[in-house]
């Protein structure tokens, strides 16, 4: 299937006698870590004394990292059962909270340098490590992903090994690169051996909303501007990996984007294969415009972005909202993986069903079945027969589900219930 069938066809349903009453529901797009201090047995003996320093000094810049319901990011037993309540089976695991030697959560710090970047890699080992204890608390319902450094790219490719052997099938968090960062563009060869290891171990790359731009200050317009822009920064992983050619040389790379939208997706192909058509046209005698600023571009990148888009790439739609959902045979059905962004405030939680009656009702059983649960399945790694008996008793209502939402919930504060059908432009 390639996730592109012509305008206005569907994927067959299933016959109503066998269909499940319940949908399986996988979140593509969840967040954890551990309690500040409980990090400590998780570091190396070497840089205990430096975390006893740090932490004696450190104020948590999160207010819902302080508050009482903070502890759902590392209680496995509440976790499980809000998640349930949710109707959610599982999930793939994100950082969330502050891992030693960072001054804020590690997808919105710049790459370190100097010293600062020996304790910060100190500090997102031991995150991986706890992230792999506490996936094993629950066994086949978290998926947890695993943080790296791009300064060493040895030191990084040997971190996907250790944490693929501990058993982290979430893939590893790319880290953002916006202009200016200490380290080579995402489009370099340099990471090679990065992408080669990963397309070897079957392990996704995920590049995650909020990761990539640049630093812009904390004053009000400051603030605005990250909100219009972070989503764009996050996106420039795409067209780097696509025009670097990290996919021809490494067919089996798989390239996850999540909680960066997905509307943008169709018009940004387009724009990638009308800029691929043009500068290639060095390579086809073809006379254009962009074809001097193309050599060597063929052979370096392979196929087309849309191409490339089809066979390596996939979208964590979280908290999907209905005026994305028209889009999804362009985006490519068999892309799409919803995820609630569970804890945060923009989350779906407590109003997962809701929010997928907003962006899934009245379509067929068997596409929202595959948006919700079995597309991260298959990327992901989970035994989805084991998950559809958990959720058989409680996952979402199929015959609930189907209904429209005739309002948002009092008190939800996601976007998947935000008002206006606008698709915006990235």
């Amino acid at each position: 299937m390639t996730g592109r069938p012509a305008t206005g066809q569907t994927v067959p349903d299933q016959p109503a006698a066998d269909q499940p009453e319940r949908y399986t529901v996988i979140s593509a797009d969840c967040h954890a870590g551990a309690d500040l201090l409980d990090y400590r047995p998780y570091l190396a003996k070497g840089y205990h004394q430096a975390f006893d320093a740090w932490a004696a000094d450190y104020v948590n810049p999160y207010a819902d990292l302080q508050a009482p319901e903070a502890e759902r990011n590392w209680d496995s037993a509440r976790r499980l059962a809000e998640l349930e309540e949710d109707g959610i089976v599982a999930e793939v695991v994100f950082p969330n909270t502050v891992p030693p030697f960072f001054p804020s959560t590690s997808l919105t710090v710049a790459q370190p340098i100097g010293a600062e970047y020996e304790l910060r890699w100190a500090g997102l080992r031991a995150h991986n490590r706890w992230m792999a204890d506490f996936c094993a608390q629950a066994p086949g319902r978290r998926a947890g992903t695993f943080q790296l450094l791009l300064g060493d790219v040895d030191e990084a490719v040997a971190e996907v090994r250790r944490c693929h052997a501990a058993g982290l099938t979430g893939g590893v968090v790319l880290p953002g690169v916006p202009p200016g960062s200490p380290v080579p563009e995402l489009h370099s060869r340099v990471y090679d051996p990065l992408w080669a290891v990963c397309a070897e171990l079957g392990v996704p790359v995920n590049h995650h909303g909020g990761s990539a731009g640049p630093e812009l200050g904390s004053e009000p317009a400051a603030r605005a501007v990250f909100m219009v822009e972070t989503t764009w920064f996050s996106h420039r992983a795409l067209w780097h990996l696509i025009f670097g050619g990290a996919f021809r040389r490494h067919p089996g790379l798989r390239l996850v984007l999540t909680e960066q939208g997905s509307g943008w997706i169709p018009g940004v192909l387009d724009m990638l294969d009308y800029y691929h058509q043009r500068l290639v046209g060095a390579a086809t005698r073809a006379a254009t415009a962009e074809s001097k600023f193309g050599a060597g571009l063929a052979e370096a990148m392979g196929e087309s972005p849309g191409t490339v888009w089809e066979r390596n790439c996939f979208v964590g739609a979280s908290f999907m909202r209905a005026h994305e959902v028209p889009l999804r045979y362009r985006i490519g059905l068999d892309k799409i993986m919803w995820g609630s962004d569970f804890p945060h405030d923009e989350g779906t939680w407590p109003h997962s069903t809701e929010a997928l009656r907003t962006a899934y009702a009245g379509l067929p059983y068997a596409e929202v079945a595959a948006m919700v649960g079995g597309n991260a399945a298959r990327v992901y790694g989970f035994d989805l027969p084991t998950l559809d008996a958990l959720a058989a008793r409680t996952g979402p209502l199929v015959s609930e589900v189907a209904v429209p939402l005739a309002a948002p919930p009092p008190g939800a504060t996601s976007p998947a219930f935000a008002s206006g059908t606008g698709v915006r432009v990235w």
